[in-house]
């Protein structure tokens, strides 16, 4: 009785103004899940970008930023071999 009672109150809340059924209404546990998929996707992709900036940098293929060429290239910076 009470699952059924919640099913009820879910419908309720799906209606719209004019009392018909929104078609793209979710629930919180699906937007829960695809925010959380959404997210590992965007942190992967990131890793992904990152793991092929450090590739293109150990090959010399692009172009260091400052605080990449002092990481990997601290003796450049090195003022006392002056």
């Amino acid at each position: 009785m009470g699952a059924e009672a919640e099913d009820v109150k879910e419908a309720e809340n799906k209606l719209s103004p004019n009392n018909t059924i929104n078609p793209n209404a979710i629930t919180q546990s699906q937007f829960l899940s695809w925010k959380r998929r959404k997210e590992a996707d965007a942190l992967a992709r990131k890793a992904e970008a990152v793991r092929k900036r450090e590739e293109d940098i150990a090959a010399g293929t692009v172009e260091m930023n400052g605080r990449e060429l002092f990481t990997h290239e601290p003796w450049v910076f090195d003022n006392t071999r002056y």
